[in-house]
């Protein structure tokens, strides 16, 4: 490649927008591995209640501080988006949906239904 070279260069993700679906394909990905990582968390506080009152006590504090909460609010949003966005691919494995109005259909029925479903989970929660 020579330095006169006149040809554009690719697109990159700072310059090219990627469409809503493949946005939300990455956020698939991103919930399934964040899952992970909270069932981590679950783990520890599963071993905290065996381990008895003191350790459990500790593990509440944590959960019911502001950065706990924050925690357990994002892992139920990431929990309700990939549950969402699972049954629009089982939907797509069956064939239906997969015209391109239909898709961007589904993916924002996907969105609302994760803000919604979090929550009214939220709102019964702290009653």
């Amino acid at each position: 490649m020579s330095k006169n070279d006149s040809r554009p260069l690719s697109p990159h993700l700072q310059i090219y927008d990627l469409p809503m679906t493949a946005k939300l394909s990455v956020l698939h990905r991103g919930t399934g591995a964040a899952l992970s990582a909270g069932m981590i968390l679950l783990v520890i506080a599963l071993v905290a209640a065996a381990n008895g009152e003191s350790s459990w006590n500790s593990m509440q504090g944590f959960l019911s501080s502001w950065f706990g909460y924050l925690v357990l609010f994002g892992f139920t949003a990431t929990l309700y988006y990939h549950f969402c966005n699972g049954i629009r691919h089982l939907m797509w494995d069956m064939g239906k949906g997969l015209e391109l109005s239909e898709v961007e259909k589904s993916g924002k029925v996907v969105m609302v239904a994760t803000a919604v479903l979090t929550c009214v989970t939220w709102v019964i929660a702290l009653l």
